[in-house]
C-alpha cells in the first residue's frame, strides 16, 4: 500500500503543470524551493533546478543545506554524479551552501561562478585600490612597501575548477551565461550569473534571484535574441510593495511580451498571485519537485 502510494506520487504531475513530462529539448527539475505540493519532498528556503538541455545536463545553484540537496534528489531520482556544468548565480549561501554533496557527486565537473573581488570562489584583485604612504616605517607599510600588482584571492573550494563570470560567456552551444551587477540598497554590487538557453521559440532565462532586477536582466539577454520566452527561478520580490509588483507584472506581460513565466524561489506569494492573474494559464507552476518540460 505505501509503495503503490509512494509510486503515484511520483507519477502524478503538479496541479499547474501544463506540460507533462515526454521527449524534450529542454527540461527542468527543481530540486530545492520552499514551497511544493509533493509530501515527500523537503522544502526549505533556497533554490536549485537541474536543466537538462539537448543532452546537456546542468545544476544551477545548490540550496541552502547540503543534506536536504542530496535527500530530495534521491527522493526525485535524480542522479548528481553526472553533470555537464555547475553554475551559481551568486554567492549567498541559499544559492551555494550544497555545493559540498555536489562537489561530492561530481567532483571534476567545471563550475562557473560571478567574478567578485574577494569572492568564496576566489580570483584575482588588482592592487590599486592601495594607497600609499613612504612616511612610514617598512614594517608599517603593506608588503614592505611592495605591492604585487594583483592578489590572489582564496576560495573555499580550492580543489575545483572554477571559472569566474563577469561577461557574457558561451558554455556549449545555445548555452550562454548573462552577468549583470545590482544597484540596490544591500546587494550593492553584488555579481549575478543568469543561464540563457536558445529555443525555437525565444530565450529561456534561468534566474537565482534576480537581485540585479529582472528587468536589467531581460535587457541584458536581449542582447542576444530580443525575444524571451521564458524565465524561471526567483524573481526577488519577497518584499516588494504589491503596487510595484502589479506594475513589474503588467509591464513583464505587456511590454517585454513574455510567453510565459515559472516563479520561484524568492519571488513572494503576492507576486506569485499577481503573475497567475496576468499569465493565467502560462503562469507555469515550479515548486519543488516540479520537472517543467519545454517550458
Amino acid at each position: 500500500m505505501l509503495a503503490a502510494m509512494l509510486l503515484a506520487l511520483l507519477t502524478t504531475p503538479p496541479p499547474h503543470a501544463h506540460h507533462p513530462p515526454k521527449a524534450a529539448g529542454l527540461a527542468v527539475t527543481i530540486l530545492y524551493d520552499a514551497f511544493t505540493d509533493r509530501p515527500d519532498l523537503r522544502p526549505d528556503w533556497g533554490f536549485s533546478a537541474l536543466i537538462e538541455y539537448h543532452g546537456k545536463r546542468i545544476l544551477f545553484d545548490t540550496g541552502d543545506n547540503a543534506t536536504i540537496l542530496a535527500e530530495n534528489a534521491r527522493r526525485l531520482h535524480v542522479d548528481l554524479r553526472h553533470l555537464d556544468f555547475i553554475v551559481i548565480s551568486h554567492r549567498h549561501s541559499d544559492h551555494t551552501a550544497g555545493l559540498p554533496f555536489v562537489l561530492g557527486q561530481a567532483p571534476a565537473t567545471p563550475l562557473y561562478a560571478p567574478r567578485e573581488p574577494f569572492s568564496v570562489f576566489g580570483g584575482v584583485l588588482p592592487t590599486s585600490f592601495l594607497r600609499s604612504d613612504s612616511s612610514l616605517p617598512v614594517a608599517m607599510r603593506y608588503f614592505g612597501g611592495r605591492p604585487p600588482d594583483s592578489l590572489e584571492t582564496g576560495t573555499l573550494w580550492p580543489a575545483t575548477h572554477i571559472t569566474l563570470v563577469d561577461s557574457t560567456l558561451e558554455i556549449a552551444p545555445g548555452i550562454q551565461l548573462v552577468t549583470t551587477v545590482s544597484r540596490a540598497p544591500g546587494t550593492l554590487e553584488l555579481r549575478e550569473l543568469s543561464l540563457v538557453l536558445h529555443t525555437p521559440q525565444g530565450l529561456v532565462v534561468v534566474v537565482g534571484c534576480s537581485h540585479p532586477g529582472i528587468e536589467n536582466i531581460l535587457a541584458a539577454t536581449g542582447r542576444l535574441d530580443p525575444h524571451v520566452h521564458a524565465i524561471i527561478g526567483g524573481l526577488h520580490l519577497v518584499t516588494t510593495p504589491d503596487s510595484a509588483i502589479v506594475s513589474l507584472v503588467r509591464r513583464l506581460h505587456d511590454q517585454w511580451h513574455l510567453d510565459r513565466v515559472a516563479p520561484g524561489h524568492c519571488t513572494g506569494e503576492p507576486a506569485f498571485a499577481a503573475f497567475r492573474t496576468a499569465f493565467g494559464t502560462d503562469d507555469l507552476y515550479a515548486g519543488l519537485g516540479t520537472r517543467l518540460v519545454d517550458p
